[in-house]
């Protein structure tokens, strides 16, 4: 009987500094390989605190932050005027620092505002401050809210699906309005896509896309895990309202 005790602690000894190493190696990717995108938090300890639905969470939140990133220096360079308005930094500059620095997500040159109400101040007709930066600083306040608060996810977590839901009919709406909100010289607010006789460019529309995607997909998994029904609101996007949370 000890004996078998013995063992058995050896074989948990064995295992556990097993794991840890395990936890703190990694694998240096081929020199020129496209790997697929993955956590930078990767260790097995991190990982064991999360389910599968936490690590889908963690991902869609990552990837949707670094296309709103991406978004925001692009629209920038479609718009400079924009970027002019608070800063001499270039549109790359001024995306890091909105996305790295640490703010609480709150800007004086844009009267603090967040999620839905940053939004649509990008699109008010007599707005003066910087509409790119309100639009991006609401989508991304907007996500965070739908997630509860939160960027990073746990076993103890529980989002929304009707939340997760919501926020992408909301990006629906401010790509809709993207498109469509001119000044009142017919001038477009913001400069996204563009199609002439020379140009077809669609990748705004495309990087949109995607984020939608991922919130649906995401909405439709925690349905299903929770089991809980999704309310599709039916919008006439041209008159629609931002989709509050909690409901």
């Amino acid at each position: 009987m000890i004996l078998k005790l013995q063992n058995s602690c050896r074989l948990f000894v064995f295992s556990a500094a097993a794991l840890f190493l395990a936890a703190c190696t990694t694998t240096e990717p081929a020199k020129n390989s496209k790997n697929i995108p993955q956590q930078s938090d990767r260790n097995l300890f991190s990982q064991l605190g999360k389910s599968d639905i936490d690590r889908l969470a963690d991902v869609e939140m990552r990837e949707n932050t670094q296309t709103l990133r991406m978004l925001m220096a692009k629209l920038y360079k479609r718009n400079p005027r924009e970027l002019r308005k608070n800063t001499t930094f270039n549109a790359e500059e001024m995306a890091t620092s909105v996305f790295e620095n640490q703010h609480g997500w709150r800007f004086k040159e844009i009267g603090e505002a967040q999620d839905s109400s940053a939004i649509q101040q990008a699109f008010r007709p007599d707005y003066q401050g910087d509409r790119v930066m309100s639009l991006i600083v609401g989508l991304q306040t907007m996500l965070i809210k739908a997630h509860g608060g939160k960027t990073e996810f746990y076993i103890t977590d529980s989002i929304e699906p009707q939340n997760i839901f919501n926020a992408a009919r909301n990006v629906e709406i401010a790509v809709w309005r993207l498109s469509n909100a001119r000044d009142d010289k017919g001038q477009l607010d913001l400069l996204t896509n563009e199609l002439n006789d020379h140009d077809r460019n669609l990748s705004f529309e495309r990087e949109f896309g995607k984020i939608i995607g991922s919130l649906d997909l995401l909405a439709i998994t925690l349905s299903e895990k929770y089991q809980r029904g999704i309310t599709r609101v039916m919008q006439t996007l041209s008159t629609a309202l931002l989709l509050p949370f909690g409901l």
